[in-house]
């Protein structure tokens, strides 16, 4: 019905919409953060595990804060997940939320920023105090006519809007860093792992469980694993330190969070293999899982199970993933992750076959499942006594959507109950 709809109506009609709706819902809740630091963070990876570093920062160090991201809703020490499948809500639950946060007694709010939240004016009457840019990748290309520069273009209206009392945070080891920062008015920061930077990142000890850093002679630990955790870290303490937190006061917040929902969540219901349930849903991110994973396993097995999205996004990431997996896990089943009102086999396919040409065989290390409960369900029962099973695709998403329907859904509800039986 919504897409019969906007094949109608002018595309100048539908962001004339936008743009108003946007302005209307902060006029209805009177402007809430006018009140409150908001601080955007965008990119294509990282966004998730960033501001929920940031929100324990800012939050185990008195300040209180609120948090709007993919996975998670944060209004000082409530949670809850987030429902809307939608990283950055239409403009009157952000408005709702912003002025909940403000009540409370938030002085701080951490946001993830999308590019198609940006194209459809969402971020139109909020007041950003300061931003964070995690990395870019091609990701949600169909969204913008399939070109990564008008998707990389869209990113950096958000730098472009900040004013020259913000600041704002670089992952200085992204191509596109320059490109972000180069037209931005306020204070810069950056961090790096390879070069000079306000914030240089060294890696000391990673493991599944933990990840051990230096920056600028300071120690830390976090209690989640891999090097793409410890990139996110770096970007939130140099936003942190910016905020007011004091530099021997940043492991404290460290220490207070080890679960990011849904990624590279830890599923522990007293089984003999382990289980991570995560969202990767790109190249990069499939890349990250099959590396931790296969650092992790030691004589074991790699487990994978992954899909893709239908509704339009872009196909081209399908057989990558597969090739991926096809070459570095030991057991791969694919299965739905919302084919929306797409026809589910294809999308599917798309990533066995690539998986096949990888060097998987169908039946023996390769399946293809489609109901999602089933598939988790088969891949848990082909688990052994020490193996490694990653999970993929909708981290802690709060529905799926098949052929038009939403369904209720948590994949790591799922998985315990599965594992309970």
């Amino acid at each position: 019905m919504k897409k019969s709809i906007k094949k109608i109506i002018p595309y100048s009609w539908l962001m004339a919409f936008h743009w108003i709706k946007a302005w209307v819902a902060c006029w209805w809740y009177k402007n809430p953060t006018q009140h409150l630091k908001v601080i955007g963070i965008t990119g294509t990876k990282g966004k998730s595990t960033t501001a929920n570093f940031l929100w324990a920062l800012l939050q185990t160090n008195g300040i209180t804060t609120g948090l709007i991201g993919t996975a998670n809703i944060r209004i000082g020490e409530k949670e809850h997940m987030n429902e809307y499948h939608m990283t950055m809500p239409s403009p009157f639950i952000l408005q709702k939320l912003f002025a909940q946060m403000k009540d409370a007694g938030c002085s701080v709010v951490v946001m993830e920023v999308t590019s198609e939240g940006l194209k459809q004016f969402r971020h139109l009457g909020i007041h950003f105090a300061g931003g964070i840019f995690t990395n870019l990748s091609p990701e949600h290309l169909p969204s913008h006519n399939n070109s990564y520069e008008e998707y990389a273009q869209q990113k950096k209206v958000f730098f472009d809007l900040l004013d020259t009392k913000s600041f704002a945070v670089f992952n200085a080891d992204d191509e596109r860093s320059s490109y972000f920062s180069s037209d931005y008015k306020g204070k810069e920061i950056t961090t790096s792992w390879k070069t000079s930077a306000d914030y240089m990142g060294i890696l000391k000890e990673i493991s599944s469980e933990k990840t051990i850093f230096l920056s600028n002679g300071n120690q830390y630990e976090i209690l989640i694993g891999g090097t793409k955790n410890a990139e996110n870290a770096l970007l939130a303490l140099a936003a942190a330190k910016e905020l007011g937190v004091d530099i021997k006061n940043i492991q404290k917040g460290f220490n207070s969070i080890s679960i990011i929902p849904g990624r590279m969540e830890k599923i522990d219901m007293g089984q003999d293999f382990t289980v991570f349930v995560d969202y990767a849903h790109e190249e990069k991110s499939m890349q990250f899982i099959v590396d931790t994973g296969n650092a992790a396993k030691k004589d074991k097995r790699l487990l994978v199970l992954l899909g893709a999205e239908g509704g339009g996004r872009d196909p081209r990431k399908r057989p990558i993933m597969g090739n991926i997996v096809g070459k570095g896990a030991d057991m791969v089943v694919v299965s739905n992750v919302d084919p929306y009102e797409d026809d589910p086999t294809p999308i599917c396919e798309d990533i066995a076959l690539a998986a096949v040409k990888a060097g998987k065989t169908r039946g023996k290390n390769l399946f293809v499942i489609e109901d999602r409960k089933e598939g988790i369900a088969f891949m848990l029962s082909l688990a052994q006594p020490g193996d490694i099973v990653m999970i993929t695709g909708k981290g802690a998403e709060q529905s799926i959507t098949i052929g038009g329907v939403v369904f209720e859904w948590d994949d790591r509800k799922v998985v315990r109950n599965l594992l309970s039986v």
